[in-house]
């Protein structure tokens, strides 16, 4: 005889105590493992085979180290600074995520609970059903991957020493701020800004500060920049490949539930990507008169991050809107600061009320489209963009400014020209006698 499938859901302590929901906790572990792959090895992958050979493994090493970096740093303390209590009206105090009694109690965003006005609570504390352990690995990963955009803006250049110095410190002073301020509960999330899935905590945050470490480290070589050739263009698709499975992951695990919402933002993202891509393959078609690999994914992901805010909250029509309108060009400032910015914009045109009150704290929310009070919510969107430029201008430049005083921030000229075999003594590929280093002269021609 089967088993009744409802005893599954039934309450049995203490792995099963009655908060819990393992279809949301199931949902929101694999929505978070998704987002993990986006990085390792998504972003890793895609890094390390964009660049010129030489490259390679500095590339992918810079994603891996952050990817590894913020996990320790995110449970040690920053995790509670960008989702736990308030310390200041932008950062949470910071704190131990690791005591079993903690993880082990139901998820919950302390600083959520929304009043109006008169004193009254109009919106509950955050509480979904299923553990705090969940609830941290789940924003981990959006702060790895967002560390790991980063590094895109300045491969092939930084000293890897002072990379590694800088991720925990921009993890620190500048991710947790966005996080806070916008996801955590204080004033950009009370005010009603919509940032549904990170167009500004990831996207936004990590194009600027990337165009700034970029400014402060400085220029590749002239050589580098005249050419630079992907080393492998097909495993570049298998990066990107894992990059737009795993945003499922990205954007249908923000409701906190395995809700209608996120069914919503799942298939508005896979829409928004698709468009872009098309609409990008069909550029390069119309003016250089062949199709492009590496314009294709450029194009899908801009197309992704530029539905990242507003994924859960436009319609179906509005995403493929949000595609056809993304246009950009290799790089992290513009694939992922200007899509960040214009997937604002556009939520605050297009968000429908109903799908915004199905998930925002603030109730009669809606973009401009919609009438009412939709100039105001495109009002906030481009202040909290604001905000997050220049908070991520101001505090990127003071970080790299303070490593300069004891690391060089750019690589030497003599590193720069060899690669890897300089940065780490290793290559990616094995193109001629083992043990044999590498030589101009003999091996240029590889």
């Amino acid at each position: 005889m089967a088993a009744n499938v409802s005893t599954a859901y039934l309450e049995s302590l203490p792995s099963v105590p009655d908060w819990l929901n393992k279809g949301d906790n199931a949902w929101q572990l694999i929505a978070a493992t998704l987002v993990a792959l986006q990085g390792m090895p998504g972003l890793v992958i895609l890094y390390g085979s964009i660049v010129k050979k030489k490259w390679a493994v500095n590339s992918a090493f810079m994603a891996l180290y952050a990817f590894a970096a913020v996990l320790l740093l995110w449970v040690l303390v920053c995790y509670k600074m960008a989702f736990g209590e308030e310390l200041l009206p932008f950062w949470g105090r910071g704190g131990f995520a690791l005591g079993q009694g903690y993880l082990l109690s139901q998820g919950a965003l302390p600083a959520t609970p929304h009043f109006r006005k008169d004193g009254t609570e109009e919106t509950a504390m955050t509480e979904p059903y299923y553990p705090m352990a969940t609830l941290v690995y789940f924003q981990f990963t959006f702060a790895g991957v967002t560390l790991m955009l980063l590094a895109g803006a300045v491969l092939g250049r930084m000293n890897i020493r002072a990379w590694m110095a800088f991720v925990p410190l921009w993890l620190i002073f500048s991710y947790t701020v966005g996080a806070f301020s916008l996801w955590g509960g204080r004033f950009l999330y009370h005010w009603g800004v919509i940032d549904f899935s990170g167009g500004y905590v990831v996207h936004l945050s990590s194009g600027v500060a990337g165009f700034t470490a970029a400014y402060w480290v400085g220029p590749r070589m002239k050589c580098d920049k005249e050419k630079f050739p992907p080393n492998n263009v097909l495993l570049v698709l298998a990066g990107a490949g894992l990059l737009w499975t795993g945003w499922s992951g990205f954007n249908g695990g923000a409701p906190y539930a395995a809700n209608i919402d996120a069914s919503i933002a799942v298939l508005n993202t896979n829409i928004c990507a698709a468009t872009s891509l098309l609409m990008w393959t069909s550029l390069d078609v119309f003016y250089f008169g062949k199709p492009s690999v590496v314009g294709a994914i450029q194009g899908m992901i801009t197309g992704l991050v530029c539905i990242t805010p507003g994924a859960g909250v436009v319609q179906a029509w509005g995403a493929i809107v949000m595609g056809i309108l993304v246009d950009d060009t290799l790089g992290v400032f513009h694939t992922h600061a200007v899509a960040g910015i214009l997937g604002g914009t556009l939520t605050g045109l297009l968000a429908e009320p109903h799908l915004c009150d199905m998930v925002l704290l603030v109730k009669g929310s809606r973009g401009v489209v919609y009438g009412g009070t939709g100039g105001i919510q495109l009002l906030k969107q481009l202040v909290a963009a604001l905000f997050v430029i220049g908070w991520n201008l101001v505090s990127t430049s003071i970080i790299l400014l303070l490593i300069r005083l004891v690391i060089p921030l750019r690589m030497s000229d003599d590193e720069l020209l060899i690669g890897d075999d300089a940065a780490h003594g290793e290559e990616a590929y094995a193109l001629w006698g083992d043990g044999e280093r590498y030589d101009e002269s003999k091996h240029a021609g590889y």
